[in-house]
């Protein structure tokens, strides 16, 4: 699975990152000259800048929800065996929209994307001091979940087998607020009569429609009127301002379920079909959607966070803003029964249920197998942002 997340999108990712660059190689680090060994042979640029990781550390930071607490590089597991390059492209996409606190690395990072992974963890030591991150005032306990983007079959239009619509924002969505619940949409007369006409697809199961709504986004493999298919993004565009339910924990309530991950609740629902709709009335948020076309490059990526730039598989998470600012690079380590992960991401989203210091929910990239990772992703987590140096420090 590990192996997977790595490979989803990210060859085509490279490949184009790599073919559009024309920098050269990044120079060295300024003022590193790498010692020998007693026995003449060098050392590697890395092993030398981790055992030069001795200067006095900077003061904690305090955010709004978590304090940073600084460490020596060596405290961040696996940082010699991460394959940075694919990190480097969803840095990339953060310079597109950079917190004030990186934008001036962001030339740096460019330059660096054909650099080798020993050079971009060299670069890293010189320009960046990783922070722990905590929480205020309970214990550190971390929990990383985990995220996709659906990719299910559509048709432009109503016909047998696809009788599902994923709606456009309707015209009275700013003068009603909050606009219908889901068991309204489906059973009141005025509600319905406000969304005819905004279908955008149709698809087969309304529990494909409900992934979606909850993904707040998807790919949809699109027919046409004239049999013609195509792969368009369904883009998140506006709620009916309801308040989110989980229908995994609207299962638990009720002892319905152990398994509230999406595999069980698949379960449950091919146990109990006549109770669907119940469920899906259990959650009165609906998600509204606009279509959205995808080229190439866009492919290669997911949708937009947060930060609003497209998010890279396996190397972007959701963050609590108040606890990471958008834009941030950041060293996780996470290892459970599914996947163990010690790599660099780019914190460039955030959702409803990622909230507290140590919280993160990791974009696994799109289709069936990364729902089935996603869906079942709840493990222990720990974070360490990676923070500029003080400009003194260059």
């Amino acid at each position: 699975m590990h192996r997977l997340l790595c490979q989803i999108g990210l060859a085509v990712i490279v490949g184009i990152l790599a073919g559009c660059a024309s920098h050269p190689p990044a120079p060295p680090v300024p003022g590193v000259a790498a010692p020998s060994n007693p026995d003449g042979s060098l050392f590697g640029l890395d092993e030398f800048l981790m055992s030069d990781d001795t200067g006095v550390l900077p003061p904690v930071m305090i955010q709004a929800k978590s304090r940073w607490v600084p460490v020596r590089w060596a405290e961040l597991p696996g940082l010699r065996g991460d394959s940075l390059n694919e990190a480097w492209n969803a840095w990339i996409k953060s310079c597109e929209r950079p917190n004030p606190a990186h934008a001036h690395l962001c030339d740096e990072v460019r330059r660096l994307s054909l650099a080798s992974a020993e050079e971009q963890r060299g670069w890293l030591r010189a320009r960046l001091q990783p922070y722990r991150v905590e929480p205020l005032s309970r214990p550190p306990d971390g929990l990383l979940t985990g995220y996709f983007e659906p990719l299910f079959n559509a048709s432009r239009v109503q016909r047998p087998g696809f009788n599902v619509p994923l709606y456009r924002m309707p015209a009275d969505l700013k003068t009603r607020r909050p606009w219908f619940t889901r068991k309204e949409i489906d059973t009141l007369p005025e509600a319905r009569a406000a969304l005819r006409g905004r279908e955008i697809a149709w698809l087969a199961d309304p529990i494909e429609v409900l992934i979606m709504q909850i993904q707040g986004t998807g790919r949809i493999r699109m027919t046409e009127s004239d049999g013609s298919v195509r792969i368009v993004r369904m883009a998140y565009a506006g709620t009916n301002g309801q308040a989110y339910q989980s229908v995994g924990r609207w299962l638990l309530d009720r002892n319905e379920v152990q398994d509230a991950s999406w595999p069980g609740i698949k379960t449950w629902l091919v146990q109990n079909p006549q109770r669907t709709q119940e469920l899906l009335w259990s959650n009165p948020r609906v998600v509204f959607f606009q279509e959205e076309p995808l080229s190439a490059v866009d492919a290669a990526f997911g949708p937009r966070g947060a930060q609003g730039v497209q998010l890279t598989p396996g190397r972007s998470i959701a963050v609590d803003r108040e606890s990471i600012p958008y834009g941030t690079p950041v060293w996780m380590d996470s290892r459970g029964p599914l996947v163990d992960l010690q790599r660099l991401v780019m914190a460039q989203d955030t959702g409803s249920a990622i909230t507290g210091a140590v919280r993160a929910d990791y974009f696994a990239g799109w289709g069936a197998e990364a729902g089935e990772l996603a869906g079942r992703l709840k493990q222990p987590l720990r974070l360490w942002v990676l923070w500029p140096k003080a400009h003194r420090d260059y």
